[in-house]
């Protein structure tokens, strides 16, 4: 019962985060029309949530270690519901750029809160699966985006959809503060030293920690592609070079968000279970991103022989970026966990934000199509730029020496 106190409250809030993630991918068309925006423009809006989202991402890891996930959670999900209502009111792109900014700010502690939570009332062994359970519902949140959310198209407008967002954002904040159970601790859970000095003391260990370093640059850069193409561009990619129509694009989103499930719960007991012979989950990560390159270079060279097939695989190897979370938070002190996950989560959404509008950047090189769509070309090039820089990340993964992975 305690554990699924801890576990569904956490789950609702990264159901909801995932949804504004992603949702952009099939409201794109409308935005564009309502605004007036080009591809760099939908690129910047969609990815202000990622830079807003990411530069809270070192004071969180405070905020957890020192406050607890509960409370610091469902006091931020109180701006995301903000953000939302301003999204939903806005009348120009400035607007719709502050609300989206406001909504990566107040879900920016969705996951990292859980895992800090897991930490806390779970046994290290079932780290990878509960995580993989929990990045799971965010699939959820993603599969709810697409076809639902075109379904809803029909009954409602996208600013009728975000005023609605709002309040189930209200109504989740309330459940995480009233039911979620603290341990008498959890308050002071930054270690024996909880002053700021301390607290910063930490940080700086984590980001000189070559361990730290030798999975972070991989694991970022597949999940800033991953997200940055599956949080936005796999729509208009979709409708562009596959020639789906709207339909098409959100039925094929949404079996991709289906994939992303089944990889989140598979490939979270996979880590679990080999953990058990003795490889760790940071390896498992490592051979699922070299996996998930393979299927981008698919989608980079633009093989429509199988649209559908080839989508599914990039879900589900998608979420292998996610593994390594738990490999390094076991690795060090459980005082540092939040500090750990939220280091690299800011370079994970940092990343995002960048390759999100930076795609948008490459593709208003070209001109549009006679159709009102984006080039195949401009996507190639794109996601292509996105592909080389998960090379180098393996390449330096490894060529770092694995004599210096020791944690100070």
């Amino acid at each position: 019962m305690i554990a699924l106190r801890v576990f569904v409250p956490f789950a609702l809030g990264y159901f909801l985060s995932y949804l504004y993630r992603v949702v952009n991918a099939v409201i794109a068309p409308d935005l564009v029309r309502d605004a007036g925006l080009d591809a760099n423009d939908l690129g910047l809006l969609t990815s202000a949530y990622f830079l807003t989202f990411a530069a809270f991402q070192l004071p969180l890891g405070v905020l957890l270690d020192r406050f607890g996930p509960r409370r610091t959670e469902a006091v931020l999900l109180l701006f995301a519901a903000a953000g939302a209502v301003v999204f939903a009111t806005a009348d120009s792109a400035t607007g719709l750029v502050v609300g989206r900014a406001l909504i990566g700010f107040g879900v920016s502690a969705c996951l990292m809160a859980a895992f800090k939570a897991f930490v806390t009332w779970f046994p290290s062994r079932r780290l990878p699966l509960v995580n993989g359970l929990q990045m799971a519902s965010g699939g959820l949140g993603a599969l709810a985006a697409t076809a639902p959310v075109e379904a809803l198209m029909h009954v409602t407008d996208w600013r009728g959809l975000f005023m609605s967002l709002g309040v189930l954002t209200l109504a989740v904040a309330a459940i995480l503060f009233v039911v979620v159970p603290e341990k008498r601790a959890e308050s002071s859970d930054a270690g024996p030293g909880t002053g700021l000095r301390d607290q910063v003391a930490g940080i700086v260990t984590v980001f000189t920690s070559p361990l730290f370093w030798r999975i972070a640059p991989l694991t970022v850069a597949s999940q800033a592609s991953f997200l940055s193409i599956q949080g936005l561009w796999s729509g208009p990619w979709l409708r562009d070079v596959a020639g789906l129509d709207r339909g098409g694009v959100a039925d094929t989103l949404l079996l991709v968000a289906a994939a992303m499930v089944a990889g989140f719960i598979l490939l979270g007991a996979l880590a679990e279970r080999v953990g058990r012979w003795g490889l760790s989950p940071l390896a498992v990560g490592v051979g699922g991103m070299t996996a998930f390159m393979v299927v981008q270079v698919l989608t980079t060279l633009q093989w429509t022989g199988a649209v559908v097939p080839l989508w599914l695989l990039f879900g589900f190897f998608g979420t292998t970026g996610i593994i390594p979370y738990a490999g390094l938070s076991q690795r060090f002190p459980p005082q540092l966990a939040g500090r750990v996950n939220t280091g690299l989560n800011l370079l994970v959404f940092v990343a995002a934000f960048a390759g999100q509008w930076g795609i948008g950047a490459i593709i208003d090189l070209w001109p549009e199509t006679t159709a009102g769509g984006y080039a195949p070309p401009a996507y190639q090039a794109a996601f292509g730029t996105m592909l080389g820089i998960q090379v180098l990340g393996l390449a330096w993964y490894g060529l770092f020496r694995r004599g210096r992975e020791a944690t100070a």
